[in-house]
């Protein structure tokens, strides 16, 4: 059997062909292949093995392993990113109705009662008269 890669000859099987063209892995940042597009690698790997000198099995399973560690890992980093989301939104809010202390834009101290909290996308945002002010420029909450 050939490998499923060929080095520009006509015999081989390409691994375009092998792995379909209608499927396109779905890719994200930082990330070139997508966990459908290892699978159908592993696939063909597996398939077009040499039978006289077939590949490690303990190779197999150490790249499964990995794979299914990084899918978790983003995974944990995609739940992080949502309860830090929620965690900011709930500081902000526990601001409303209390008197904070805040650097504005031009570098001025100002004190103020919070009117409401917003975040949009992952900067929070309170609302004090008329100024959105972001939570990173309260230096001071009040009693």
């Amino acid at each position: 059997m050939t490998s499923p890669v060929s080095s520009g000859g006509t015999s081989g099987t390409p691994i375009r062909d092998v792995l379909g063209k209608s499927t396109q892995p779905e890719k994200t940042p930082g990330n070139s292949l997508g966990q459908d597009a290892f699978l159908k690698l592993l696939v063909a790997q597996l398939r077009y093995q040499d039978p006289t000198s077939p590949s490690d099995g303990a190779q197999f399973l150490a790249q499964t392993a990995q794979f299914t560690q990084v899918e978790k890992l983003n995974e944990l980093a995609k739940s992080q990113a949502s309860m830090l989301s929620a965690q900011t939104m709930l500081s902000a809010s526990n601001m409303v109705g209390r008197t904070v202390t805040y650097t504005d834009s031009e570098g001025v101290t100002a004190t103020g009662k919070v009117v409401s909290a917003s975040v949009n996308g992952t900067n929070p945002s309170v609302k004090i008269g008329d100024v959105n002010v972001p939570l990173s420029s309260i230096t001071t909450v009040h009693a």
